[in-house]
């Protein structure tokens, strides 16, 4: 116990080690239904599902590991929400790339973000992006998920006159995703640990229970992970036209992690005196090495959960909450029939959620300016309309510099900006 009073400085953060190993187990519970959701997104994406399963219970345990024993900090890692289903959806089944290269296109994503890491450009990045397409990006890709929900749950369906239509409601499919939807919303309210993944098995073993179900076993050896293995196509992903996907990986994780990290960090008084946080190089290092780890293993990015703050509301304070969390990402190997058991209906409510956190960041926009409110909009719409995370940023920036050049607001641009915006204009005008 002194060893690990020592290595983490528990006795500095006025914590120990009951406080820190419940914080752990709270967070997980909180960020659980990523070991279910994540498979049945990849798994569409021709992905074998047991495969997938493993990468993202090791990928989720690498990335705690490493950010929990070399950057200290209670914060846990897993694939990120979003970038899987940009993954799936976005880059294979839209625009026909492999699922091997998409995984190629996720390590240099993450390798990137780890040079911009050491070498500290990240927060010129972060300070050239106008918080109105932060904000636009982050509710767009709410909204993503929002119709990626709907769509899998059959409540949307396409409709060649309307291009979508309201699917039949008296099926079973549409009636448990919406309950499950009702019930972890309800729940999260209330202030249940483990909300979404208490809504996502309720739904599943009452499914069974009415016979709309098959019940797969719970426990079992782990599925075998060479399907997915270091299967990566490092040459197909630097294809011209996936530079464009290299980076709207790159763009969501790199802001994705700084406001995470913030936003729980700000949570557990984790901040120094000038309201930054110490060793954050470390802790995107983090992040960034987890996502190469996890692409080599057969996942999609992995990041910094917001779900920590979970853990930290309960007192961890140390990265030995995040080495507990990694310790039951191990653990969970063991349940891949359960795991294999969640049918989509039951995942879709998780997902619309997951949506309307996201969508929450709206409300911070500025909509008194129309230069900034219409950037957020488009971007904000383009993501579910064309159901692409990486047109819907090139829209936002491309629409953003375009109006304020033309309304004479030329000191809300910067170069940064402007350079993104013309290079996203050249793929759209030369490349399609």
């Amino acid at each position: 116990m002194k060893s690990l009073d020592n290595y983490f400085k528990l006795t500095e953060q006025k914590t120990n080690v009951k406080t820190e190993v419940i914080a752990g187990i709270t967070t997980f519970l909180t960020m659980a239904y990523i070991i279910f959701v994540n498979p049945s997104i990849l798994s569409e994406a021709g992905m074998d599902y047991g495969a997938v399963f493993v990468a993202t219970c090791l990928a989720a345990a690498i990335g705690c590991f490493v950010m929990g024993l070399w950057a200290n900090y209670p914060i846990a890692q897993a694939p990120g929400m979003g970038l899987n289903a940009f993954f799936t959806y976005g880059v294979v089944l839209g625009m026909g790339y492999t699922w091997e290269a998409a995984l190629g296109a996720v390590f240099f994503s993450g390798l990137t973000f780890f040079l911009l890491s050491i070498f500290k450009i990240r927060e010129w990045i972060i300070n050239s992006i106008p918080l109105s397409l932060r904000l636009g990006i982050a509710a767009g890709i709410g909204l993503f998920l929002a119709m990626i929900a709907l769509k899998n749950a059959g409540i949307v369906v396409a409709n060649p006159a309307t291009f979508v239509a309201l699917g039949d409601l008296s099926e079973p499919a549409p009636l448990y995703a919406l309950l499950g939807f009702f019930v972890i919303t309800a729940l999260a309210y209330l202030r249940v640990t483990g909300a979404v993944m208490i809504g996502i098995i309720g739904v599943t073993v009452l499914a069974m229970v009415l016979g709309h179900n098959q019940y797969g076993g719970i426990m079992s050896m782990p599925p075998s992970i060479a399907p997915t293995f270091m299967a990566m196509d490092l040459v197909g992903a630097l294809d011209v036209a996936m530079l464009s996907v290299i980076f709207a990986f790159l763009f969501v994780d790199l802001f994705d992690t700084s406001g995470t990290l913030v936003g729980v960090a700000h949570r557990g008084k984790l901040l120094d005196e000038d309201g930054k946080l110490p060793r954050i190089g470390r802790a995107m290092m983090a992040d960034s090495t987890a996502s190469m780890a996890g692409a080599a293993l057969g996942t999609s990015t992995t990041t910094s959960y917001i779900e920590s703050t979970a853990g930290i509301v309960s007192g961890g304070r140390t990265g030995l909450t995040a080495v507990v969390v990694g310790v039951l990402f191990l653990i969970s190997l063991f349940f891949a029939p359960l795991a294999g058991s969640i049918p989509a209906y039951a995942t879709a409510g998780a997902l619309l959620y997951v949506a309307v956190l996201m969508a929450g960041s709206l409300a911070h926009a500025n909509w008194e300016d129309p230069t900034d409110a219409a950037p957020v909009l488009i971007a904000a719409l383009a993501m579910p309309l064309t159901f692409s995370i990486a047109e819907g940023i090139a829209l936002g920036f491309i629409s953003y510099v375009a109006i304020k050049t033309l309304s004479g607001r030329f000191s809300d641009l910067n170069p940064a900006v402007v350079v993104l915006a013309l290079l996203f204009a050249a793929k759209f005008l030369f490349l399609g």
